[in-house]
């Protein structure tokens, strides 16, 4: 470990270039994530609105659209075609440019270096490379909705043949290339700071910051990158023979097609083997973007209860075994291909077995709750919002785990209802809850409480309003990704409640402009933040309120201590951080010290993570130094 980087330059003058645009800076870099992830969860939902508009009223015509959209809204309707893309392209936005990269990102590199002690991350010019790789990637995302063919319409899964060959769908020519592209870019972006943020919390850690007195926070961004880098190349091996299929005419994923009535010439490929390959990477994605938000909810809990988080090392137990087993699910995805049976159940043994990390997380989330001295903060708000969409979404994971149950309900509104609230509404909600904790450290001011309460209640309600009603739609049979339900005498039952998700859809989406007001208008407006607003133990609290390009102006903190002493009965004050020592504190509470007579005494005494490290060198026959 490196422990005291003292090469800190907090006076040299930067130019507004160097300073905001083209910043190595962890700090500036995190504002920047967060900025880019914002405009592109505003147009993901604007992207939803257009399509909910055409569910709740399919029969009615809209003349703006036509201005808005050309030829995709003629007559004041939206094109079926165009539709596909809106639902493509929202889906992308959402689970890869606003909840990978704007959340991971963002927290990643803002708490990083401050929670271990590190002056930044371990080469900020990579860092700043894999802004700038995400950046260029969303700018090609979002010209490809303005091509003349229309943007990717072949689902957020990009399932072959529609993706694979030009003809299939109006949106498999140039936007499908485009999404390619951009997609090409982002893994890149993505495993670049992946590494960045593993080799800086395992090697840049301050003097006692041993692996377990990490935050949660750390924990969860370390299991979050390691699921990164051992994915993310899998999707882009398929995105890359997706290439061949399209472009040089290879046969991975195609096999006796016909288009027009006539006969392709491609034999031996399969769309089963593209489904493999994205779900390998799709299933751990779905941890990818919600560990992060369990992670920031852990410390925000901990924080605002006043009480140590409950079960510290089993959290970290839960994280490392979701991060196992999630690599070893993905068959759920394909119940209904026609796989073998033998290996459904294994699949579904294996997803059901998952439950128990997150009821792990769920059981201490609540224990920590429990008669906790609670400051409802909207921050904390939003932290026991994620509690309730990660139960009240997880449980119908069970069902869809079910190999006889995912048969009727998939491709149904069941599974839509299903991953929005515990994966997209559930990350959505910690990421808002990282937000509202930390921007006194981003911008050194206070956000409005109010504002944020109005905020969280109006989306609280909104989400389930949206999301719940649609299990009972999937019930029925009711299948997603289609255009009109009219035509079909059970699905047009459904077509008052369908009205109702919509106008919830568009008042959760109103919601939202509360916030975004809040968050520009503080910036310049909002009052000015203490240094340490909610009494938190972490390091990045010790830091002054003014930006400084190396975090601390001396010397680096030591730690003392793990980082959820809240509350301890005879402290002097009802939080201890983690840099204070014990002989600061009053006798009763200082941590005993045994000194061990010659002969026990051990030259080295064996913490978790040397006995880890010894072990992993054991297994490969290695003895260390």
């Amino acid at each position: 470990m490196s422990h005291n980087h003292e090469h800190h330059h907090d006076h040299h003058q930067e130019s507004f270039i160097s300073k905001y645009i083209f910043s190595m800076d962890h700090k500036m870099i995190a504002k920047q994530y967060l900025i880019t992830g914002m405009i592109m969860a505003v147009i993901a939902a604007l992207l939803s609105l257009l399509f909910r508009l055409q569910l709740g009223w399919p029969e009615d015509t809209f003349p703006w659209l036509e201005s808005l959209l050309g030829d995709w809204g003629k007559g004041g309707r939206l094109d079926p075609n165009f539709y596909l893309a809106l639902v493509t392209m929202h889906g992308t936005l959402m689970v890869f440019f606003v909840l990978t990269a704007g959340l991971s990102g963002t927290f990643s590199n803002l708490l990083i270096p401050f929670q271990i002690g590190a002056r930044d991350m371990a080469s900020p010019f990579m860092n700043m490379l894999s802004y700038w790789l995400f950046f260029l990637s969303s700018v090609i995302m979002l010209v490809s909705l303005f091509v003349e063919s229309g943007p990717a319409a072949a689902g957020w899964t990009i399932y072959p043949p529609l993706s694979a060959l030009p003809q299939a769908v109006p949106g498999s020519g140039l936007g499908m290339t485009l999404w390619l592209i951009s997609m090409t870019l982002f893994i890149a972006s993505s495993l670049m700071g992946s590494l960045n943020y593993i080799t800086t919390i395992l090697n840049m850690r301050t003097v006692g910051m041993k692996m377990t007195r990490m935050p949660l926070t750390i924990w969860s961004f370390l299991t979050t990158s390691i699921l990164g880098v051992l994915s993310f190349p899998v999707l882009l091996a398929a995105a890359v023979l997706l290439i061949f299929d399209r472009s040089f005419g290879t046969s991975f994923y195609l096999s006796d097609i016909f288009i027009a009535g006539e006969a392709l010439n491609r034999q031996g490929g399969s769309p089963i083997l593209f489904q493999h390959l994205f779900w390998f990477l799709g299933h751990p994605e779905v941890y990818i973007v919600l560990m992060p938000a369990l992670g920031i909810t852990s410390e925000i809990i901990a924080t605002n209860a006043r009480k140590p988080i409950f079960g510290y090392r089993a959290m970290i137990g839960s994280l490392l075994g979701i991060s196992f087993l999630s690599f070893i699910v993905w068959g759920h995805h394909m119940f209904v291909t026609g796989m073998n049976p033998f290996l459904g159940n294994v699949f579904m043994i294996l997803t059901l077995v998952i439950a128990v990390p997150s009821a792990v997380k769920t059981f201490n989330y609540l224990a920590t709750l429990w008669k906790g001295n609670i400051r409802f903060t909207p921050a904390m708000l939003f932290a026991i919002g994620l509690v309730s969409l990660f139960i009240s979404g997880g449980l119908t994971g069970i069902y869809l785990g079910n190999a006889a149950l995912d048969i009727n309900l998939h491709d149904t509104y069941f599974v839509v209802a299903h991953f929005h609230l515990v994966m997209g509404s559930a990350s959505m909600f910690g990421m808002l809850a990282g937000v509202y904790h930390w921007y006194p450290k981003m911008f050194g001011k206070l956000m409005n409480e109010k504002l944020g309460y109005l905020h969280f209640w109006l989306t609280f309600a909104a989400v389930y309003m949206v999301f719940f009603p649609m299990h009972f739609m999937g019930l029925d049979g009711v299948p997603r990704r289609y255009y009109n339900f009219t035509g079909f005498e059970y699905m047009a039952e459904w077509m008052d409640l369908n009205r109702f998700i919509s106008v919830s859809a568009i008042l959760g989406s109103a919601a939202q402009l509360i916030f975004i007001w809040n968050f520009f208008y503080s910036i310049r407006k909002g009052k000015d933040a203490p240094q340490n607003p909610w009494n938190s133990n972490t390091l990045e609290w010790t830091t002054p309120v003014e930006r400084i390009h190396g975090n601390w102006p001396g010397e680096i903190p030591h730690v003392h201590r793990w980082p959820y002493d809240y509350s301890v009965p005879g402290a002097p004050q009802d939080f201890i951080p983690q840099t204070v020592k014990d002989d600061d504190l009053p006798e009763t509470l200082r941590a005993p010290k045994v000194t061990p007579s010659p002969e026990h005494a051990t030259p080295e005494v064996a913490t978790t993570e040397t006995l880890l490290f010894s072990r992993f060198l054991n297994l490969f026959g290695l003895k260390r130094a």
